[in-house]
């Protein structure tokens, strides 16, 4: 491709990343992470090049409540896994980013030890614009994470919002984290962060709370036990664990593994994955048309017209809608 820098050259980058040379991956994934027409296209033609190189990781989620110790949990299990030969990717899907215009105290402040590791890489999350730019760009760092040679994709949700399901809607297994509460251990837990978790782990099972989180724990499955059929493919085992201590990480991960395993048997993961590539495709569809709605002359000479009529009670929402449509096809 001629006129191409270096830096956004997609054959050189991609060479570079199926070599594990860190600066390229780093430049592959800011050109995946730009909004630029020019970037886009030459990071697609990177990332078709890319992809069959792509797709043979763990792909696992983790998110949990405020003040679990997410940060805790992803570095000891990232050292653990590395401890046993693996390559530890780690990234961050951070609805907030987009507004504050970087990750809450930064990926590698929080996690020292692991960063520190040439085993693992771990990348902030995209200050993208929106929750659909951040996963966009989260979804494209993963195959060159996987191309570059990390097994293991370890991808944090951080904030509120819907990064949970946009999570959820990446990996092969989503696992959720909570603590021992006295009193109801299901309070402070989102409604429907459960039924999206493959794996549920109370943390912070040490010192005095180590009873609190066996209670918990049985709690939680008494919850799950509702949610599930008892003919059910997989029931989300409810594990306790302490980051802090090291203790109950080798289980969580195996569990891990035994959810991986239980798809495969089932013949659902590799329909689990080619599902979340054409989803992915339809929400591209969607955000795109949006877009396209949202800039069009047509559509903007008559918005606020009609915005206005809604609220004062003139127009439906349903004819409202109508009107934007029938604008948006004139043009």
């Amino acid at each position: 491709m001629s006129g191409v820098s270096d830096r956004t050259d997609p054959a050189r980058l991609g060479d570079g990343v199926l070599a594990g040379r860190r600066a390229d991956l780093a430049r592959a994934i800011t050109l995946v992470e730009s909004t630029h027409p020019e970037h886009r296209a030459r990071a697609q033609e990177m990332l078709l090049a890319l992809t069959p190189h792509a797709g043979k990781s763990f792909r696992v989620g983790i998110t949990g409540v405020p003040g679990v110790g997410k940060s805790t949990t992803i570095e000891t299990l990232g050292m653990h896994l590395i401890d046993q030969g693996h390559r530890v990717a780690v990234l961050a899907v951070d609805p907030s980013s987009t507004r504050t215009g970087g990750s809450i105290l930064g990926d590698k402040t929080r996690m020292g030890r692991l960063a520190a590791h040439p085993d693992a890489y771990i990348r902030p999350s995209p200050t993208a614009g929106t929750l659909g730019g951040v996963a966009k760009a989260t979804r494209e760092t993963i195959v060159l994470v996987e191309a570059a040679g990390y097994d293991v994709v370890l991808v944090e949700t951080v904030g509120v919002g819907q990064s949970e399901v946009t999570v959820a809607n990446m990996v092969d297994t989503f696992t959720f984290l909570t603590l021992a509460r006295t009193g109801d251990s299901l309070q402070g837990i989102k409604k429907g962060v459960l039924e999206l978790a493959d794996v549920v782990v109370v943390n912070k099972a040490d010192g005095k709370h180590v009873n609190e989180a066996r209670a918990a724990a049985r709690e939680l499955r008494g919850a799950l036990s509702l949610i599930y059929p008892h003919d059910a493919f997989w029931t989300p085992p409810v594990l306790t664990m302490s980051a802090l201590e090291n203790t109950g990480v080798d289980e969580f991960w195996a569990a891990v593994g035994r959810h991986r395993q239980a798809m495969i048997d089932d013949g659902r993961f590799e329909a689990h994955r080619s599902r979340q590539q054409v989803d992915w495709m339809w929400t591209m569809v969607h955000d795109e048309l949006l877009a396209r709605l949202g800039a069009d002359t047509g559509v903007r000479e008559v918005r606020a017209a009609v915005e206005q009529r809604i609220g004062a009670g003139e127009l439906t929402p349903a004819l409202g809608a109508a009107e934007i449509l029938a604008a948006f096809d004139r043009a």
